[in-house]
């Protein structure tokens, strides 16, 4: 395989930096271009809804790197200007500003753009929490409020409640689930999430259907639940998910799914990569395909497609791992969590505040949470990786 003499890179975010910073590690010297659709160079998502949300960071703060550290990069670096068309085969990405920006390998790494709810108006209080920009808008609101309403019962949701939580406002979370991130951690972790949010005075409507916000002229004013029941609220936070940023890619060459559909090696086309929250690739490891938002996959993959450009041939193929903090407490998960997995406390106990769990399914185990309890939790994620039989989980408790 030959080097590309250039790389293009779309997306300024932690995985678009991961694989500048990997091809430059790793040697390259061609030329590199990060195109970014915000003005802000890369910063970390993850203290958006906790540090920069209470204000305990100043947002200027969550910048992955100096100016220094990036120009040491030798790339250049496009910000505020959003990709709006890619032809694949030309291997070249048309801007907003009226750019057309060619190389022979192009890195897409667009992340995600949260869901709205439907009909959703542009009221004054009503808050989507994605970027900085938004962080800072939604915590200004929330330093004028008394009453939060968070739509949305996943991770984003949560951290979103518990952070206003703690700066003393009165916080009611609805979601349609039974348990916050029952989804993702299955009903018993979820209702110990439940209770945590519950002794901390959070209002939960679990179980509820949204139909729609309800505002006057000046700004919104509650959440109508299905049943015509009205929360009120200054402030309402919309948590319900997101969607994989590739709208742009429309008639592009690219085969888009749940994503942009790649192989194992996370390449889309000849020339084309994607790179984490918006890349759909195939885990040679599980023998499906399967797409993950969390910044850590998108650090690893970028390193993977780096790699992969400089001709190294390898499957991108990780043990997933992701974590969240709320309140006093950290959550950490290797592996998969999946709903209907058997689960297995092997360390500590909920009654304790801390505990380690095992999640089985096929017979094997697939994933290890901790639940402030860092070192223990890692020590278990070999299970995870050897997929020791679910039959041996009792030997593996803590005596």
């Amino acid at each position: 395989m030959t080097v590309p003499s250039g790389v293009l890179v779309v997306g300024a975010s932690v995985g678009g930096l991961a694989v500048v910073e990997s091809l430059r590690r790793d040697g390259y010297a061609g030329a590199l271009t990060l195109l970014g659709a915000e003005r802000h160079p890369p910063y970390d998502r993850p203290p958006l809804s906790k540090k920069v949300l209470s204000g305990a960071l100043e947002p200027d703060r969550t910048r992955l790197r100096p100016d220094a550290a990036l120009a040491q990069l030798n790339a250049t670096v496009l910000l505020g200007d959003p990709a709006v068309h890619l032809d694949a085969p030309a291997r070249a990405v048309v801007t907003a500003a009226g750019r057309r920006l060619t190389a022979e390998a192009i890195v897409i790494a667009t992340g995600l753009e949260p869901r709205r709810l439907p009909g959703q108006l542009p009221w004054p209080g009503v808050h989507v929490l994605r970027t900085v920009d938004d962080a800072v808008a939604l915590r200004a609101d929330l330093l004028a409020a008394t009453q939060v309403v968070v739509v949305g019962d996943g991770v984003l949701g949560t951290e979103a409640a518990a952070t206003a939580r703690g700066m003393g406002l009165t916080v009611t979370l609805v979601g349609p689930q039974a348990t916050p991130l029952a989804s993702q951690l299955g009903p018993r972790i979820g209702g110990y999430l439940a209770e945590l949010h519950a002794r901390q005075g959070v209002q939960l409507r679990l179980g509820a259907a949204v139909e729609g916000l309800v505002g006057d002229d000046q700004r919104v004013r509650g959440v109508r639940l299905a049943g015509g029941e009205v929360l009120p609220a200054d402030v309402v936070v919309v948590a319900i998910g997101s969607r994989p940023a590739i709208g742009w890619l429309a008639n592009s060459g690219l085969q888009l799914a749940d994503g942009i559909v790649c192989d194992s090696r996370c390449r889309a086309a000849e020339g084309i990569y994607a790179v984490g929250d918006v890349a759909w690739w195939h885990h040679e490891g599980l023998g499906t395909g399967l797409r993950l938002e969390n910044r850590s996959n998108a650090v690893e993959q970028g390193a993977a497609v780096a790699a992969n450009i400089l001709g190294k041939d390898r499957p991108y193929a990780p043990v997933p791992f992701f974590w969240t903090d709320q309140y006093d407490v950290k959550i950490q998960v290797h592996g998969f969590a999946t709903p209907g997995a058997e689960v297995a406390l092997v360390e500590g106990s909920p009654e304790l505040g801390q505990f380690v769990a095992l999640y089985g399914s096929g017979g094997k185990v697939t994933g290890v949470l901790g639940w402030n309890m860092v070192k223990q939790t890692r020590m278990h994620r070999q299970h995870v990786v050897e997929g020791t039989d679910w039959s041996r989980v009792d030997s593996l408790r803590a005596s």
